[in-house]
């Protein structure tokens, strides 16, 4: 049985989680709650075993029916990324998927074009570095110690899978830092994409340790609200991240 997540041991900031209980638009399908929140899940943005709000709390977040969100949750299950107990203390409670093996994720990496992966790496530097830049402006305190949490939580994951979450993780906490909603989830939508793929190129130690201080540096100049700092120093950390995995394709 899962133990359920008490809100001071999730690792999501309020500004993250705002962006992820958002409402959706008003003419949201049921796919559109299934993506919200199968993505938050994917990434590691809700904790393994947390509890979601009671079917009509996260409705009312949502801004959608009972009736579309129990739909959506159905689906949820059906993907293996919700479980749900009925009875005292039941619910439905967050099952972080395992991502793919090395070989599939290989698979999946020759998909991708070099010209697609570069097209990939531009937009992720866009939203970083715009994400950066605005945290210099408008971040607070508290957005400052998640990062800093989550740069040192990436120094100590052993596990590719879990580096490449707590790296994606990172990005989504810097739009939040940004006081953006939209640009959060955006973010949340490009790390699904990007997100597995990270495992291929996260698994060199010595590469793990260099982002790791690419984005104490990155904190640094969100602190100092050196803003255009901020930018380049986010953008150059998400080019090398995609460069390598460029060279890893051509090798493919």
């Amino acid at each position: 049985m899962r133990k359920v997540v008490p809100v001071k041991q999730q690792h999501m900031n309020g500004g993250a989680r705002r962006a992820v209980f958002a409402p959706v638009d008003n003419r949201a399908r049921v796919d559109t709650v299934v993506r919200r929140i199968g993505d938050a899940i994917e990434l590691g943005l809700l904790a393994d075993g947390e509890q979601l709000p009671g079917e009509s709390e996260l409705a009312g977040q949502l801004g959608v029916s009972t009736v579309t969100l129990r739909e959506a949750l159905m689906a949820l299950r059906q993907q293996g990324l919700v479980t749900t107990r009925r009875g005292r203390g039941g619910g439905s409670f967050v099952s972080l998927p395992e991502l793919p093996g090395e070989d599939r994720l290989k698979v999946r990496l020759r998909g991708w074009s070099t010209e697609e992966l570069r097209d990939l790496g531009d937009h992720w530097a866009a939203l970083s570095g715009t994400a950066a830049r605005l945290a210099a402006e408008r971040t607070e305190p508290d957005d400052l110690v998640q990062l800093r949490r989550t740069a040192e939580e990436l120094t100590r994951a052993e596990d590719v899978a879990a580096r490449s979450r707590v790296y994606g993780r990172f990005h989504v906490e810097l739009a939040a830092a940004a006081q953006s909603a939209r640009l959060t989830r955006e973010q949340v939508t490009l790390q699904t994409e990007v997100g597995a793929l990270l495992c291929l190129v996260l698994g060199d130690d010595e590469y793990r340790e260099e982002v790791s201080e690419r984005l104490r540096f990155v904190i640094s100049a969100v602190q100092d609200g050196a803003h255009e700092s901020a930018r380049e120093l986010a953008e150059r950390c998400v080019r090398e991240s995609t460069s390598r995995l460029i060279a890893l394709r051509l090798t493919l």
